[in-house]
């Protein structure tokens, strides 16, 4: 899961630095993420993982590092993406 989130941000975050470079606890808002990119990322990982964030996750403290958006995925989707 976590290579595919790094992948997905690569190709949607518009991140100021290579997203491989960053840790998973790194603040990606602070390596470039905006607003903007964040709704990008968001409708990403919705499309390749086949989930919604629901609206308590919808804000800065889901998209602020790899590791916040992929226990927020881990959530949504369950066991069949835990492995993934």
């Amino acid at each position: 899961m976590n290579a595919k989130i790094r992948t997905l941000l690569a190709q949607t975050g518009r991140l100021a630095v290579d997203v491989n470079s960053l840790s998973d606890d790194q603040d990606l808002y602070g390596a470039g993420l905006t607003s903007f990119a964040t709704v990008q990322v968001m409708l990403a990982i919705e499309d390749a993982f086949d989930i919604e964030f629901p609206e308590r996750m919808l804000n800065r403290r889901t998209f602020a590092s790899i590791a916040s958006i992929e226990a927020c995925v881990a959530e949504i989707a369950g066991p069949r993406e835990a492995a993934a």
